[in-house]
């Protein structure tokens, strides 16, 4: 009886199994240099959270020169974008066209926050949150550090 359940054990498993696409440690260290060599560039300093599709941060680096206040605004956009599954910038403009939407949770309406997909664009991975410059330079970081790790910011 034991060997029988194991064997309809078994054969409800798929024959391969594919692992899931996941967003690993050095992937989410390549972002994070990435995102660093074009702050660096600019002569920038952000704080910059990688986090899985979960919200789980995988990597993180604060800059030198920024508060841990500046560090927790990137985890929550990262957080935000995670959730959502699109950028900050995008939560702006849909707080533009839904009322309330602004007051959602894990909403965040500051750009920054930026989704993180495969190279094909077709699995996302997780998000990256940016935070310590204007607005507009943070999603800038964010998308130079994807796009520095051989992935992308959206779908095709």
């Amino acid at each position: 009886m034991r060997g029988s359940l194991i064997a309809l054990m078994l054969m409800a498993a798929p024959a391969v199994a594919q692992p899931a696409a996941a967003l690993d440690a050095r992937t989410a260290q390549a972002i994070v240099a990435g995102c660093v060599a074009d702050s660096a560039a600019k002569k920038q300093s952000h704080a910059i959270v990688v986090v899985d599709n979960g919200g789980h941060v995988v990597a993180a680096l604060r800059m030198d020169g920024n508060g841990s206040g500046i560090y927790d605004f990137a985890l929550a956009k990262a957080e935000a974008a995670a959730a959502w599954g699109f950028s900050t910038a995008q939560m702006l403009e849909g707080a533009r066209g839904t009322p309330g939407f602004e007051r959602a949770p894990h909403v965040v309406i500051v750009p920054g926050g930026v989704t993180v997909f495969a190279a094909d664009g077709k699995t996302r991975l997780g998000a990256v949150g940016v935070s310590g410059e204007a607005p507009a330079d943070d999603a800038a970081c964010a998308e130079a550090g994807i796009r520095a790790a051989g992935l992308r910011s959206a779908r095709p």
